[in-house]
């Protein structure tokens, strides 16, 4: 019996531990309880028998483009990189002026997709792009340095596996989860979904380009976060939780959420995580740090406002 586990942010991992614990099979749409805890969380998986699809469409375009039988093992399937896409968002070609005085509206008005608050904001920022290339990681047994992201504006392809013979495959459809969970209820059969039909001629071009990494700095943030391991996804995934919420409450501005992310993995010690209250443990001491940050970022804001 199916367990949808789409809880955004932190919150989602225990409920989705919960659901491995009791053999479930688990549509994952939370991405943050393997950033943050994903060797707990896949051996909890194994061994309790339970079976985890991915339902973020990125993850589950690769899923779908892998080798048929595809059973978490990829030596000797040709597989030699994935390709992650993304929109861009809304802000893929303001400048970094413009980007000063982003409003929480305008960073929630996504062109292609309708999710919530916080998520339409990680796009805005593309660290929901970072979180993916974590998840990414594990999920297919693949190096960080074979998965990638290109901006691909109109969201049709959602991703892209590539492959020793120079061949690239592709899943391509609208905008619409109920396509990859549809993909994950019926697997391994297809079954009917209400999804809007792509007509490839009415499109007419699809377009693909490189991140900007001045404009996105929270794609640097999250690779530079799994090349250090240990602790850093669970510190990376908590400063910007922190960082978006207090944007969303108008006390941040919006390139501050990279700022105050950046400052917590910078600040806060490395360390090793031995179990799942390590992990917590780390989770609420970087909430704490980040928390004080924007605090005193108010401060000086106010003295500053005061003189002037």
């Amino acid at each position: 019996d199916p367990c949808m586990a789409a809880i955004v942010g932190a919150a989602g991992l225990a409920p989705s531990l919960a659901a491995a614990r009791a053999g479930k099979r688990i549509l994952l749409g939370n991405k943050e309880a393997l950033v943050m805890a994903a060797p707990f969380f896949m051996q909890t998986v194994r061994e309790n028998k339970a079976s985890l699809f991915p339902i973020d469409s990125e993850h589950n375009a690769i899923f779908q483009s892998l080798p048929n039988g595809f059973s978490g093992d990829l030596s000797g399937s040709g597989v030699t990189a994935l390709l992650l896409t993304a929109s861009g968002g809304p802000f893929r070609a303001a400048n970094l002026e413009t980007l000063q005085a982003v409003t929480p509206d305008q960073a929630c008005a996504h062109p292609n997709w309708v999710m919530g608050r916080k998520i339409s904001v990680d796009s805005a920022t593309m660290m929901n792009k970072g979180l993916e290339l974590i998840e990414a990681f594990h999920l297919f047994p693949v190096t960080a340095d074979q998965i990638d992201i290109v901006v691909h504006p109109q969201s049709i392809i959602h991703s892209l596996v590539t492959y020793v013979d120079g061949s690239m495959l592709a899943q391509l459809g609208s905008p619409d989860m109920r396509t990859p969970i549809a993909y994950a209820l019926g697997w391994p059969k297809r079954i009917p979904a209400p999804s809007a039909r792509v007509s490839l001629p009415e499109i007419q071009q699809l377009t693909f380009g490189r991140p900007d990494p001045e404009r996105f700095p929270a794609l640097r943030l999250a690779r530079a976060a799994l090349g250090r391991g240990d602790g850093a996804p669970i510190v990376l995934n908590a400063a910007n939780e922190v960082g978006v919420a207090a944007f969303l409450k108008r006390r941040i501005g919006f390139l501050e959420i990279a700022e105050v992310v950046e400052e917590a993995l910078d600040s806060l010690p490395e360390r090793s995580i031995g179990n799942l209250g390590d992990v917590l443990a780390l989770d609420g001491e970087a909430r704490a740090f980040v928390a004080e940050s924007i605090e005193r970022r108010g401060t000086r804001r106010a003295r500053v406002g005061a003189r002037s």
